[in-house]
C-alpha cells in the first residue's frame, strides 16, 4: 500500500541545490539552539522549512529528519551507509563505553547475537512474574504515603531499576536503586548538554564536567561490584544461572577463545542499567500524567482490567486479552516516545528526499515531531489509544512511529519493555488512580529520554 504524505518540494536536479534550512555565521552552527530548546528548535525548524532540513551543527553538516519515508530509508533500506559514530555519541560513550548503545559493526552484531538469547520469548513468563510482583511490593510501599504526594519519576525509577536487575541480571537492586537512579538522573542532562556542546573539555573541571566523572565513578564502583561478585558465584558454583550478565561471561570469542574482560563486560552492564529501566520508567512517567488528565481514557482501561483480571495479578498469557491496556502505553509513547530524535552518521555520500547528503553528516531523526505530524496522526495533540487498533495502524506507513528506533538496530529489549509496562499498568490501577497535585507545571525535557522538566508530583486515590 502507498502511503502519500506531503513532504519538502523537490526538483528534477539535485546536484545543483542544497536542501532547505537556516544560514548562520556562527562557528558553533545551530548546536547552542539545539541545545538550549531541542524541542522549540526542532519544531521552528520543521514548520519553517519543511520535512527534511539542513542545519550545520558544529563542524559537521546536520539534516533533520520528519518525514516518515526518510526514517525508513535511513533505518533500514539503506542503514549499512548509516552508524552510530556521530560525534554527538562521544559523551556517551566516555560514560557508557563501548556497549550496544554506541558499538558499530561486527563487533555491534557480535554483542547483539550474544544477547539475544537472553531476550528469548521463552523466558518472558519467568520475568512477568519478576515484574508483577516487584510491582506489588511497591504497593504495599505506597500505602503508608496517604495524601502525600509522591515523586513518581522518582518511584518509576526504583521499580524499573529493581525490575532489570532481577530480570537481566538476576540481582537484586533495592539497596542500589536510589544511588544508581539519582546518579542517572543528575548525570543525563550534563551528558545530553555536553554532546552538543562538547566543550570545555571533560577534564576541565567545570561544574557540570565534575558531576559526569563522578558520577562515572559512582556507577563504575556499583558495577565492578557486580561483576566481581557474579565472577566468584560462577567459579565457585562451576555453573552459570541463564541471565545475561552470566552469559556475558561466559562467552567466548570463536576465534581466539577468550572471553570478555571487564572493562568490556562493564560497558554493556551499564548500557543495561540504563536502557533495561529507563525507557519503561519514562513510558510509565508519562502514562500517570495522561490518565490524570484523561478521566474517560482512565475509566475504559478500569473497565478491561477489571473485567479480565477480576482483581488478580496479571500474568504474561494475560495480556493479548488486555489490548486498550497495550494501546495506552503505545499512545502514550507516540506523544512522549522514550528518544526525542535517533541519531545518526554517513559513511559515504547519500541522497535522501532528492537532496544530496555529504559523508560525515550528522543524521536527526525526529520521533517526537514525526509522532505528531498532521499528515500522519489525526488531531495529533490529542491523547486517543484507539489510534493503535489494528486496523489503524494498518492504515500508516511502517517507519511513522518509531519508539524503539526500527531496522536492524530496533531495541533489543523493546517487547520486555512493552511487558513490562504493560504489567505494571495493569498492577497498579487495580488499586489506584494517581492524580497530578493541582497547578503543578508539566513540561517535557529530552535528557536522553522525554522527562518532565519539573518533577510530577502526583496523590494517590485508592479505588
Amino acid at each position: 500500500m502507498s502511503h502519500m504524505i506531503p513532504t519538502t518540494p523537490e526538483t528534477k536536479s539535485k546536484d545543483t541545490r542544497r536542501s532547505p534550512g537556516p544560514r548562520t555565521l556562527s562557528p558553533l552552527g545551530s548546536a547552542p539552539a539545539l541545545a538550549r530548546d531541542t524541542e522549540g528548535f526542532a519544531f521552528k525548524m520543521w514548520q519553517r522549512y519543511g520535512d527534511l532540513v539542513r542545519i550545520r551543527f558544529l563542524l559537521w553538516p546536520g539534516y533533520l529528519l520528519y518525514h516518515p519515508d526518510h526514517v525508513k530509508y535511513v533505518l533500514h533500506d539503506h542503514h549499512r551507509n548509516y552508524d552510530k559514530q556521530s560525534p554527538l555519541l562521544n559523551s556517551f560513550r566516555f560514560f557508557f563505553g563501548n556497549g550496544l548503545f554506541t558499538n558499530n559493526g561486527e563487533s555491534w552484531l557480535h554483542q547483539r547475537r550474544l544477547m539475544q538469547p537472553a531476550f528469548h520469548h521463552k523466558r518472558l513468563a519467568h520475568f512477568g512474574t519478576i515484574m508483577t510482583d516487584t510491582t506489588l511490593a511497591m504497593l504495599e510501599h505506597w500505602q503508608s504515603a496517604g495524601s502525600q504526594p509522591l515523586d513518581i519519576p522518582l518511584e518509576m525509577t526504583r521499580l524499573t531499576l529493581r525490575i532489570a536487575g532481577l530480570t537481566l541480571f538476576n540481582l537484586d537492586l533495592s539497596n542500589d536503586a536510589d544511588l544508581v537512579g539519582h546518579t542517572f538522573s543528575v548525570i543525563l542532562p550534563h551528558l545530553t548538554k555536553y554532546s552538543f556542546l562538547p566543550f570545555p573539555p571533560l577534564w576541565v573541571p567545570t561544574p557540570g564536567n565534575r558531576r559526569i566523572i563522578a558520577g562515572r565513578e559512582t556507577l563504575n564502583q556499583v558495577v565492578y561490584d557486580i561483576i566481581s561478585q557474579r565472577r566468584k558465584h560462577l567459579t565457585d558454583s562451576r555453573m552459570e544461572t541463564g541471565d545475561l550478565l552470566s552469559m556475558l561471561l561466559a562467552a567466548r570469542d570463536e576465534e581466539t577463545g577468550e572471553g570478555m574482560n571487564d572493562q568490556q563486560v562493564r560497558d554493556e552492564v551499564m548500557t543495561l542499567l540504563l536502557a533495561g529501566h529507563e525507557t519503561t520508567s519514562a513510558a510509565l512517567t508519562w502514562i500517570w500524567y495522561l490518565l490524570s488528565e484523561h478521566p474517560e481514557v482512565e475509566q475504559r482501561l478500569h473497565e478491561e482490567v477489571d473485567r479480565v483480571l477480576g482483581g488478580q495479578p496479571p500474568t504474561v498469557d494475560r495480556l493479548d486479552d488486555l489490548p486498550y491496556t497495550r494501546r495506552v502505553i503505545q499512545e502514550t509513547m507516540r506523544l512522549y516516545p522514550p528518544a526525542f530524535f535517533i541519531i545518526r552518521h554517513t559513511k559515504a555520500d547519500d541522497e535522501i528526499g532528492g537532496y544530496p547528503v555529504p559523508a560525515n553528516s550528522i543524521i536527526f531523526l525526529m520521533a517526537h515531531q514525526m509522532h505528531r505530524h498532521p499528515a500522519i496522526w489525526e488531531e495529533p495533540e490529542r491523547f486517543d489509544p484507539e489510534r493503535f487498533t489494528p486496523e489503524r495502524s494498518a492504515s500508516r506507513p511502517r517507519f511513522a512511529y518509531i519508539p524503539f528506533g526500527g531496522g536492524p538496530r530496533i531495541c533489543i529489549g523493546n517487547s520486555l519493555a512493552m511487558m513490562e509496562a504493560q504489567l505494571v499498568l495493569a498492577t497498579v490501577v487495580q488499586q489506584y488512580s494517581l492524580r497530578l497535585v493541582p497547578g503543578h507545571p508539566v513540561e517535557p525535557q529530552m535528557v536522553l529520554t522525554t522527562r518532565p522538566r519539573h518533577g510530577l508530583p502526583m496523590t494517590l486515590h485508592p479505588r
